[in-house]
């Protein structure tokens, strides 16, 4: 990277993980924006780039607002992931006895490139960056945690991390799961797979969802219409069950393409089954809503379970799903055990299990009834 000029701060420089170079130093609030950039989540084809959320114009404001209201502590730290262009030099000199020997204080060179790239990466604190650079004040001196980190992985991983314990949109994070391959805490981890397995059924064209569910990187309004919470909550309880659990060992492998491959053979019949209600905004077919995706995804297990003892699997599990047909009512009439009208069932947990519970049951009435 040519440069002109440097930004010269000075730092305190330690080593975290496998050798990596950590930096805490301060910055000017306006010079934040000089030297990182926001990696805007989207996707390119078939491939997920950046991780960071749109501008949240309202968070924005208000955070300019108090910027603006005066002398102000504003102590929260912005996190920058660093290009290996950075240079640090450390400071000679005299050590105070009995220190703490875990930093070693120096310069820290930050290089302005001519051709407009930034050498740093905004981690967590984009609208709050966004927000100094708009501020009256342009000398609040901000503090800055870096890390050195070319890798887009690692820069996921700690954008994840980082973000766990805010209220962060579950979706984006549900969906940078798949591309990270590091530890994740167990609560994250249960995401991974069936987040995986949602992208899968969104991108390939042998898939009933094939670009039929909303994922956060969505650029642009299409034909999209499930809503990916809904989908992998359903998968996480499929994932618990015999319909796909059998695809797991267990040291932990798993047959993720075996799993796609049972889920598309059951939500191919269900669309069949239904082909007046598929593909259809919830608003006007309650089969998308997140309600009859996560009963239906719950039915799932009893279908697929009493078609596996069977030659014709899938003959059976297209069988099982007629019987149902006259007694659902996705986009008219109404569920008259239920007693609500097709339009009046919500997204609420109370819903979905009562939904989940009437399909269930009348599937197993059903299927006692035709043997």
């Amino acid at each position: 990277m040519k440069s002109e000029q440097s930004m010269v701060v000075r730092a305190v420089r330690t080593q975290q993980g496998y050798g990596t170079d950590v930096y805490a130093f301060f910055l000017p609030g306006s010079a934040v924006m000089q030297i990182a950039e926001i990696s805007r989540i989207k996707r390119d084809e078939a491939e997920l780039q950046g991780f960071q959320r749109q501008e949240i114009r309202s968070h924005v404001n208000s955070i300019v607002e108090f910027l603006n209201s005066g002398p102000v502590l504003f102590p929260n730290a912005i996190i920058l992931a660093l290009s290996d262009a950075v240079e640090f030099k450390a400071a000679r000199g005299t050590k105070p006895s009995n220190i703490i020997e875990i930093g070693t204080s120096g310069t820290l060179h930050l290089p302005i490139a001519q051709d407009g790239k930034k050498i740093a990466w905004i981690v967590d604190g984009q609208q709050r960056s966004i927000a100094l650079s708009r501020a009256e004040n342009k000398d609040i001196p901000v503090p800055i945690i870096a890390f050195v980190s070319q890798d887009i992985e690692v820069q996921r991983q700690q954008f994840i991390l980082v973000n766990k314990v805010k209220a962060l949109d579950t979706r984006l994070i549900n969906e940078l799961l798949p591309e990270v391959s590091t530890l994740l805490p167990r609560d994250l981890a249960g995401n991974k797979l069936p987040s995986e397995l949602c992208n899968l059924l969104n991108n390939h064209k042998t898939s009933p969802f094939f670009q039929l569910i909303k994922r956060r990187s969505d650029q642009k309004p299409g034909s999209a219409v499930v809503s990916d919470s809904a989908l992998i909550a359903a998968i996480k309880i499929n994932l618990k069950t015999p319909s796909l659990s059998q695809y797991s060992s267990v040291d932990g492998a798993v047959d993720a393409d075996a799993m796609f491959h049972v889920l598309v053979k059951y939500w191919s019949a269900v669309r069949d089954t239904f082909p007046d209600a598929w593909g259809k905004s919830p608003e006007k077919s309650r089969l998308m809503h997140m309600a009859g995706i996560r009963a239906m995804g719950a039915l799932m297990d009893p279908i697929m379970v009493r078609a596996d003892s069977v030659n014709d699997s899938e003959d059976d599990i297209r069988r099982s799903l007629a019987r149902l047909r006259d007694h659902c009512c996705w986009t008219s009439g109404k569920w008259d055990e239920l007693g609500w009208k097709w339009n009046e069932v919500q997204g609420t947990q109370l819903h979905i299990d009562r939904l989940t519970q009437h399909l269930i049951l009348l599937d197993r009435k059903l299927s006692k009834a035709s043997r």
